[in-house]
This record gives C-alpha cells, sequence and structure tokens, in this order.
C-alpha cells in the first residue's frame, strides 16, 4: 500500500478511536491524556498529508477532496487548541469523527485541480481568513444541533442526567455566540479580501457568481442574528435555526459548488 495511502488510513483510525473514547464518556469532561495524545498524532499526520497533497511545489491543489479535508483538519486543530481553556461540550467527539471521514476523501477523488494565482499575497490572505471562518462556524453549527438535541431530551421530560456532565443551556448558548461572533468576523474580512484581490486573485473583477452570492447570504443571515440577539434577545430554538440555516449558505457557497463542478460535472 503507498505511504499516502497508509498514513490516510492511520490518521483516520487514531480520529476514530478518538471519536469513539470521547463519544462514549461525559459531554463536558476533559479527554483522558491518552485521547488527547492520538487526536494529537492524527492532526500532525493529517497536517503531512495536506502538505503533499494541497501546498505543492507548483500551485495549491484545492478541489473538492482537498478542500474537505483541509476544513476538517482545521475544524479538530481549532477545537484542540481551543479546548486546552474552555472546552466546548459535546463538540470534541464529533469533530474527531468527522474528521477521521475527510483526512480519506483525496483517496477517493485525488485532486489534480491547480488553484490560478496561489502564489500571491492576497490569495494566501483571502485563503485563511476563509478557512478560519468556515471551521469556526462549522463548530458553531454542531454546537447548535447539539443544544437542539438536548433541548428536545428536555421537553420530552427526559432528565438532564441522559446526558451526563451537559452544561446548562445557557452555558451551551453563550459558547455558541462567542463562535458566531468570531466566525463572523473572520467571515467578514474574507469577503472583503476577496473584493479587494479579486483580480490578484481570481484574475478578474469581482462578479456575483454562486460562490459569492451564497457566500454574501450567509454573511446577511449571521450579520441578522448576531443583530436580533443584541436587539431581540434572540436565543433558544430561533438561534438554532438561524445558525444552521447561515452554515448551509455557507456550505453551498464553497463546498457545495466545488462538488456539483467537480464531482456531478466533472469541470
Amino acid at each position: 500500500m503507498p505511504l499516502f495511502a497508509l498514513s490516510s488510513f492511520l490518521a483516520a483510525g487514531l480520529y476514530g478511536v478518538s471519536a469513539w473514547q470521547l463519544l462514549r464518556g461525559p459531554a463536558a469532561a476533559r479527554s483522558p491524556l491518552w485521547v488527547s495524545g492520538l487526536l494529537l498524532a492524527g492532526i500532525v499526520i493529517h497536517a503531512a498529508l495536506l502538505g503533499a497533497s494541497v501546498f505543492q511545489p507548483d500551485a495549491v491543489h484545492l478541489g473538492f477532496a482537498n478542500a474537505v479535508s483541509l476544513v476538517a483538519w482545521l475544524s479538530v486543530s481549532v477545537y484542540a487548541l481551543t479546548a486546552l481553556r474552555v472546552p466546548l461540550p459535546g463538540i470534541q467527539g464529533w469533530v474527531a469523527a468527522i474528521a477521521a471521514v475527510g483526512v480519506l476523501f483525496p483517496l477517493v477523488l485525488p485532486d489534480a485541480r491547480a488553484v490560478p494565482f496561489s502564489h500571491t499575497f492576497g490569495f494566501r490572505l483571502h485563503l485563511v481568513l476563509s478557512l478560519l471562518a468556515y471551521c469556526l462556524l462549522f463548530i458553531a453549527a454542531l454546537q447548535a444541533i447539539l443544544m437542539s438535541a438536548f433541548e428536545k431530551r428536555l421537553h420530552h421530560g427526559a432528565a438532564a442526567a441522559s446526558m451526563p456532565g451537559m452544561p446548562p443551556l445557557l452555558t451551551l448558548e453563550s459558547v455558541l455566540f462567542k463562535l458566531i461572533w468570531a466566525g463572523f468576523v473572520l467571515l467578514s474580512l474574507a469577503l472583503a479580501s476577496g473584493f479587494v484581490f479579486s483580480e490578484e486573485i481570481f484574475g478578474k473583477a469581482m462578479s456575483l457568481s454562486h460562490k459569492t452570492f451564497f457566500a454574501l447570504l450567509s454573511w446577511l443571515v449571521f450579520g441578522a442574528l448576531l443583530a436580533g440577539r443584541a436587539i431581540r434577545g434572540w436565543r433558544g430554538r430561533l438561534a438554532v435555526r438561524w445558525t444552521i440555516t447561515g452554515f448551509v449558505m455557507l456550505l453551498l457557497a464553497y463546498v457545495g459548488s466545488k462538488f456539483v463542478l467537480e464531482v456531478l460535472l466533472h469541470r
């Protein structure tokens, strides 16, 4: 088996074992040291794989499969760093499980698409801002789904003990809006960099493409949610729905468009 494939399966296995251990333990408990070690090993191997498949000598190769793998790695890395000080209850196992799947995507759909102008400063700035915004809002969407599941259990008469270690909904909501604020600021900067460096990044002036339309729509949804929270105190199910809707728009903007063009249309 080639080294790249073997390393991919190894990273997926490390993520998978970490996810299994994290999901079977208390939702808000800190992970055992050996689980953190497995997760860190998976992150390091995954980073080396991305260096080989995405950041090649000729250019950045960022088609659908590599984009999914990169977002999965960035999400699990951001969570691992954040959890050192502020654990995100109920999220850690799901992020690791998704990373276990994401790291295998380049094996299934090899990526030969080089991104033009990827050597420029504007492209690199836009890429970093976009990916950071994407992964923070992705984690926020997972947090919203967790809140929705927990709230349904409570409303159906299930005791809080049915999800051991779970903090109060108000605590989960506070974490959610911190993630959304950080993601919204980064998304705003990513959109601004796209407009400012459009010719440097894309070789032409910014136009209202499928990707731009859904990115702006996502920005409007998250902006409206934050405004509603500040002005009218939006929370609970309303906040959860808006968060998930905003992330779906962002998903369609980037990964969705790449999936349609590259996987379905082979373009």
